[in-house]
């Protein structure tokens, strides 16, 4: 590219050499560029125990300082504070993670057996595990 000036005064480069016209990753021959519902699972599954670990802490911190708002400040208090923030964080983190496990479980099968990724396959996948979820009879 002729008549450009570089980018910088401080820089004596050519621009043309800045233009990317070419794939940053190298895939394998045959790979798709996205990556696929058994990928993405990993994912799903790793965020949702992150989550629900966090989420439950925050629901321990809050249900712990409620019961025992009458005790003073001491070890015996945090101790009890600390116990509910873990339980209540590792609560969550299993229930979550096991709907995502059964969820991308789903998700997996169902893209296997009908051989497309479409929004009808989230769909079930979500559905079969809510149903699932919901038979054991909770409410």
């Amino acid at each position: 590219v002729t008549g450009m000036s570089p980018l910088s005064p401080y820089l004596n480069l050519d621009p043309k050499y800045l233009v990317q016209d070419t794939d940053e990753f190298i895939l394998p021959t045959g790979a798709n560029k996205t990556r696929g519902r058994f990928e993405l699972a990993f994912f799903t599954i790793g965020g949702c125990c992150m989550t629900g670990a966090a989420f439950g802490a925050l629901n321990g911190l809050r249900l712990g300082l409620k019961e025992t708002q009458n005790m003073a400040w001491s070890k015996p208090r945090n101790v009890q504070i600390l116990n509910m923030v873990t339980r209540q964080g590792a609560l969550w983190a299993n229930t979550l993670g096991s709907l995502a496990l059964l969820y991308s479980a789903f998700g997996v099968i169902i893209e296997k057996t009908r051989g497309a990724e479409d929004d009808l396959n989230t769909i079930a996948a979500g559905t079969l595990t809510g149903m699932l979820y919901k038979s054991t009879g909770r409410v």
